[in-house]
């Protein structure tokens, strides 16, 4: 399974990669992967106006995408649209961090997943 992670590189800005989360041998359960500690978890919904100028993530979370869509635009200068169903993990939590607004005049709704 193919999640987007962003990190705070060593000059403090943030950038995009993309990660692999293993999953094991199917069963009947499907696929898996293996546990991850969290915390626990939030519901967020944001507007269709929603524009966020640069910040750190508040904490390491999975940020679950579940209607809407947010375009996130990194310290590099790179952006990308993270769409329904999509999974982000962010993890720049230091340095000047990202940008963030509603894309397709919608709400957004999603879960953070707060990280151990």
């Amino acid at each position: 399974m193919n999640i987007v992670r962003i990190y705070t590189g060593d000059d403090g800005e943030s950038y995009f990669e993309d990660v692999e989360i293993p999953l094991g041998e199917a069963g009947r359960g499907g696929r898996l992967s293996e546990m991850v500690n969290a915390h626990g978890v939030i519901f967020r919904e944001t507007g269709a106006d929603y524009d966020l100028d640069f910040h750190p993530a508040p904490r390491r979370q999975y940020v679950v995408n579940l209607t809407g869509s947010v375009e996130i635009t990194v310290g590099s200068g790179e952006s990308r649209v993270i769409g329904a169903g999509e999974i982000l993990l962010a993890e720049d939590t230091s340095g000047r961090g990202h940008k963030s607004r509603a894309v397709g005049h919608e709400p957004r709704r999603c879960l953070f997943i707060p990280l151990v």
